[in-house]
């Protein structure tokens, strides 16, 4: 098992590209499993979670080739039955069923897997497919679907923690090929909702509202083959953004979307950081003494919960105290144990985290429990004194495109070593 060892105290200097998004990139992936005809993808980033979603398409049918970014698709003839050992892996898979159902009405796929991060439930999947007249049951670990005909409907996808990303895209690909109109009410505005319905209009379907909380989709017959270039990786640029200021450093980020940063960045530079745009470029720099600040997360368009776990590490540096508050999942504070390890002096009450701020961090060995906690404890790292050993990065991977490869351009002392 591989680690990240990383020598901290250097300010990262540089550029670096911000890659495709991960995800928008799967629900797009799965989308080509509508059509019979070929689809090229572009700017997929090179992950763990793509490569299964490339190996998921294949185990049912479809020719599927990932070179250079680029992924071929050509789904000409498909089974309803994804296999176990794949979807198991990652929670993403699930969105295959959307695809499956409007195509062969039907689909059996196990319940996903994914980082460990609190209650993730499929009901909201499944309510959105039962409105469109699919009959679902879960039984040994299997969801079986089944539907004589998708007809349209209007349905409320709103839930505890707001509206789901990838129960939307997963029923708004449904709808396309469905009888009738479907209306999406509470629907998940992010970015990557609007990715999705972008290569699916490109693929001959009507869909509208995407990015706004009503989306509506007119079932058509048939969609056809499309080609389409993924958007940059938003949580991605967060993350070397939040890095940039937490290393006193500067770093110009090509690629990234700023109208998709907007919450990051407003708390970014009442922190102390600013991010300036410069073309099409983005340019992070420390700004003075950090500060603290309080962080809500929040369904999009508020700050993202991808982001929570990067934004303490930079908090943690900030002189006073800082509140972060989770309202999306319930468990994502478990990469606190670890920060404290560094040296941070963190408490959780209930959904909040209070972080008392200022004291220096120094490198220890540390276990990183989540994708996005991966994140936080390199930032952390980055930024510490001494040496410090981010244990279990397979999380990482299956989120960031060459992280260490990118650092090292940057000017970060990390390297990938065997765990100890």
């Amino acid at each position: 098992m591989e680690s990240f060892l990383i020598k901290g105290g250097v300010p990262l200097h540089g550029e670096v590209t911000i890659s495709g998004a991960k995800n928008a990139a799967l629900p797009i992936l799965a989308a080509t499993l509508l059509t019979d005809e070929p689809c090229v993808i572009r700017r997929v980033p090179d992950l763990s979670d793509t490569r299964f979603m490339v190996q998921i398409l294949q185990s049912l049918g479809a020719t599927a080739k990932f070179e250079n970014g680029t992924v071929t698709v050509h789904a000409k003839k498909i089974r309803g039955y994804a296999d176990y050992e794949l979807v198991r892996k990652m929670r993403g898979s699930i969105c295959i069923a959307g695809p499956l159902l409007a195509r062969l009405q039907k689909a059996r796929i196990s319940l996903p897997g994914g980082c460990i991060i609190g209650a993730r439930p499929i009901n909201l999947h499944l309510k959105g497919f039962a409105s469109l007249g699919v009959k679902t049951k879960i039984e040994g670990g299997y969801i079986d679907a089944t539907v004589k005909k998708l007809i349209g409907n209007t349905m409320f996808l709103g839930g505890r923690a707001g509206p789901t990303v990838l129960g939307t895209a997963n029923v708004m690909m449904a709808a396309t090929l469905a009888d009738g109109v479907t209306v999406i009410e509470s629907a998940a505005c992010e970015p990557e909702v609007v990715d999705l319905a972008n290569f699916l209009n490109a693929m001959g379907a009507q869909i509208s509202g995407a990015g706004s909380p009503t989306i509506t989709i007119t079932g058509v017959k048939k969609l056809h083959g499309a080609e389409h270039e993924v958007i940059p990786d938003r949580i991605e640029a967060a993350t070397f953004l939040i890095a940039a200021g937490a290393t006193n450093g500067e770093v110009t980020l090509r690629g990234a979307r700023a109208d998709h940063l907007r919450a990051v960045i407003d708390k970014l530079s009442e922190a102390g950081v600013s991010v300036e745009r410069s073309g099409a470029d983005l340019i992070a720099r420390r700004k003075g003494k950090l500060k603290p600040v309080d962080i809500t997360t929040l369904p999009y368009s508020g700050f993202p919960t991808d982001v929570q776990a990067q934004m303490m590490s930079l908090l943690v540096l900030a002189n006073g105290i800082s509140i972060i508050t989770e309202r999306i999942f319930e468990s994502r504070f478990m990469h606190v144990s670890e920060l404290a390890r560094l040296g941070a002096d963190i408490e959780i009450e209930g959904p909040s985290a209070i972080v008392k701020g200022g004291k220096p961090l120094s490198g220890a060995p540390v276990m990183a429990s989540d994708l996005r906690a991966s994140a936080a404890l390199v930032i952390a790292g980055l930024a510490a004194k001494g040496a410090t050993q981010v244990n279990r990065i397979y999380h990482l991977d299956r989120g960031y495109e060459q992280m260490d490869a990118k650092l090292r351009k940057l000017g970060a002392r990390i390297q990938r070593v065997e765990e100890k």
